[in-house]
């Protein structure tokens, strides 16, 4: 198990394996937060030859992460202004994404349809869609629960937009997974 943000546990390398990740691929993390704490290991993965793109609505974690990018010297890492919620916002050409990710984002928003639309239209087809959010329980830590992701109407809105539900998971004690694949 990974660590993240603290106390809510996901299973990193299983999010990787599931979404098939491989090297050579171009991946978007959606909503990377300060730390990018998926993006960077994301870079071990797709190699010298792929690309990840770091995306966030807060400049000041994109020149963050970036630091960190020209500290180590990353030639295959980008960072990106975006708001996902409006369509064609995010600076990353339409149908190039072998894989997106959207962790821990959604519950952020109230328009989840629009950001789903905006990651879509990234998206090849065939590519996958990994959503991790946090399951729908009452805890003491987290986002409130009224704010938390509704699985069965994300799934529904994905499939009306034209993703297929491959898979359903758990990646961790306080974190749902679904796989979509574009059609």
């Amino acid at each position: 198990m990974s660590f993240i943000g603290g106390s809510n546990l996901i299973d990193a390398n299983l999010i990787y394996k599931k979404a098939g990740v491989k090297e050579g691929m171009q991946v978007a993390d959606l909503g990377c937060g300060s730390l990018a704490y998926f993006s960077f290991p994301l870079l071990k993965i797709v190699g010298k030859r792929g690309k990840v793109y770091a995306v966030d609505i807060l400049k000041t974690i994109l020149e963050t992460i970036d630091k960190k990018i020209r500290i180590e010297n990353i030639e295959n890492m980008e960072t990106v202004w975006s708001n996902l919620e409006i369509f064609k916002a995010t600076n990353i050409p339409n149908e190039s994404l072998d894989v997106s990710f959207l962790i821990n984002t959604l519950h952020l928003s109230k328009k989840r349809t629009d950001i789903l639309r905006e990651t879509i239209r990234m998206m090849k087809k065939n590519s996958k869609l990994l959503v991790a959010d946090w399951k729908g329980i009452q805890l003491p830590f987290g986002p409130p629960l009224e704010d938390r992701v509704n699985e069965e109407l994300l799934i529904k809105s994905a499939e009306k937009l034209g993703l297929r539900l491959d898979d359903e998971f758990s990646t961790g004690m306080y974190h749902f997974g679904l796989l979509f694949t574009k059609l």
